[in-house]
């Protein structure tokens, strides 16, 4: 595609070739541009998707993705709403790379860098900015970018990014997407006594990632990156799961299942999650798992690669259930399985008959959930077949009430500070917060009969759908390596993004 087929050129006369760059609170630089004619072709306006808005906005022609559906988890989102103030504000009614200042480096990942950004004149509308540089990558790579712009594009759901604008500048691509204040899972974990956390945290992270998964699952997306490293913390302590480069799409026939509530021998000691759901109950579960899903291409971090991604037998659906066990592992024992004293010895012990080996008895529920996710067989392993649905019904998760699971309250652990949510949750779901905090148990809302991400997929057709039509807004919840790339040529590469943010 020619790069300027969704080219808008301003005229000179609007361009300011010196730009301010707030990279640290204590200093201000302000770098200058050699070029005036090649930075009149790179100022371009921001492309977003206008139908997430209250009110009808401007888009730019240079949108390249398609706005597939309305986002109704995403209407209270305050950045909505400072993004539409931008925009008629703006003297033509666009957003433009102007209205943003552009703060600080986050991190980088296997394609790009993220920064840290602000709306001009709204101290509270943070945004993380990935900035991508397709004249530096592989035609592979840059299919990998493509396909992570389009999954995102389509995601609706509390523990999954939301694309904020989505823009070609020149030879970059640029993703605007939430901010986390807290860093990530692997970050989290570095700080805890051991590289662990306790049972109760992670049963709630554990719990919140599934139904992530379970929500691409449904839609037919194998995420194949699953790592702390790609979960982060979100400023009230929910989770996030980020990069999405690494997936690939798949068929899936949605359906329902009646199945009967049985007996579990295994029992969760007393917390916030109590089993409230009775023995015999029958019970009505969504099903939507991609088990036609294959690939032969061998992706991923190599402490949480499957034995068929090793073994290069071709893989499906099954390589995020693997991971997942593996994360579950690592949250609880500070290290993963089947690490071992280099990359090489970590991949024989995947391939190898051995199980997972635990370090000392802990819970019987979580030990005998991760050994049915580490299966090598990955026709035996748990999920597979069913997915998420039958994950959730494990021993581990009893009394987890899903629909209601974005209003947990976050655990308390060291190096983290976050802020408790306040939107989108009724008077009725703040009681059960302090409740839960008290110790004492949330009890289930027989009302809500399938899996809050069933209510997701389909609430974008929720004038249309009985199931969403009669419950609650509020309730309506579905929704690289592991040390970091090291950080080279900043200076020149903070230098070059900077000259597409334009002060007004």
């Amino acid at each position: 595609m020619d790069k300027n087929d969704h080219f808008s050129y301003p005229p000179d006369s609007d361009l300011d070739l010196s730009f301010t760059s707030c990279a640290s609170a204590a200093t201000t630089t302000t770098f200058s541009s050699s070029a005036r004619s090649s930075l009149a072709r790179s100022s371009l306006t921001l492309s977003f998707n206008e139908s997430r808005l209250s009110s009808t906005t401007t888009a730019s022609p240079s949108t390249s993705i398609p706005n597939l559906h309305s986002r109704p988890h995403r209407q209270s989102d305050p950045n909505w709403s400072a993004i539409k103030t931008a925009t008629n504000l703006s003297s033509d009614n666009t957003l433009h790379l102007r209205h943003f200042k552009l703060l600080r480096h986050l991190g980088s990942g296997n394609l790009g860098r993220v920064f840290l950004c602000r709306l001009r004149d709204n101290d509270h509308a943070n945004f993380a900015l990935k900035v991508i540089d397709r004249d530096s990558l592989t035609s592979k790579k840059i299919c990998h970018v493509e396909t992570e712009a389009q999954i995102l594009s389509t995601l609706d759901h509390p523990f999954l990014p939301t694309l904020y604008a989505h823009l070609q500048v020149s030879h970059y691509t640029c993703l605007l997407i939430d901010y986390c204040p807290n860093g990530d899972l692997h970050s989290l974990l570095h700080k805890q006594p051991g590289n662990r956390l306790p049972l109760a945290s992670v049963k709630f992270y554990a719990a919140q990632v599934l139904v992530a998964l379970e929500y691409l699952h449904a839609n037919g997306i194998v995420y194949r990156d699953l790592k702390p490293e790609n979960i982060l913390i979100r400023e009230d302590g929910h989770i996030m799961l980020s990069d999405f480069d690494l997936c690939f799409n798949a068929d899936v026939d949605p359906k329902l299942e009646h199945t009967t509530q049985v007996h579990n021998k295994l029992r969760l000691r007393n917390n916030c999650f109590q089993n409230r759901r009775p023995v015999g109950q029958v019970v009505t579960e969504f099903v939507a798992e991609p088990t036609n899903a294959y690939s032969k291409s061998c992706v991923g971090t190599h402490e949480y690669l499957a034995p068929e991604l090793v073994n290069g037998s071709g893989h499906g659906n099954g390589v995020d259930w693997w991971a997942f066990g593996i994360l579950v592992y690592e949250m609880l024992y500070g290290t993963t399985p089947f690490k071992g004293a280099s990359k090489e010895s970590t991949l024989r012990n995947i391939a190898s008959a051995r199980g997972a080996l635990f370090k000392e008895q802990e819970n019987e529920e979580v030990q005998d959930l991760i050994e049915k996710l580490l299966v090598k067989d990955p026709r035996r392993r748990l999920g597979c077949a069913r997915g998420a649905t039958d994950i959730k019904r494990h021993p581990f998760f009893n009394g987890v009430n899903w629909p209601l699971i974005r209003t947990y309250p976050a655990p308390e652990v060291r190096g983290i500070n976050f802020k408790r949510s306040k939107s989108h949750v009724s008077g009725m779901a703040l009681q059960k917060r302090k409740q839960c905090l008290a110790g004492r148990t949330i009890p289930h809302y027989n009302t809500l009969p399938v899996a809050a991400t069933y209510v997701a997929l389909f609430s974008r057709a929720a004038s249309t759908t009985p199931l969403a039509r009669g419950i609650p807004q509020y309730l309506r919840l579905p929704r690289s390596s592991r040390t970091q790339a090291a950080v080279k040529d900043f200076d020149v590469d903070f230098k070059e993004v900077m000259r597409f943010f334009i002060a007004e």
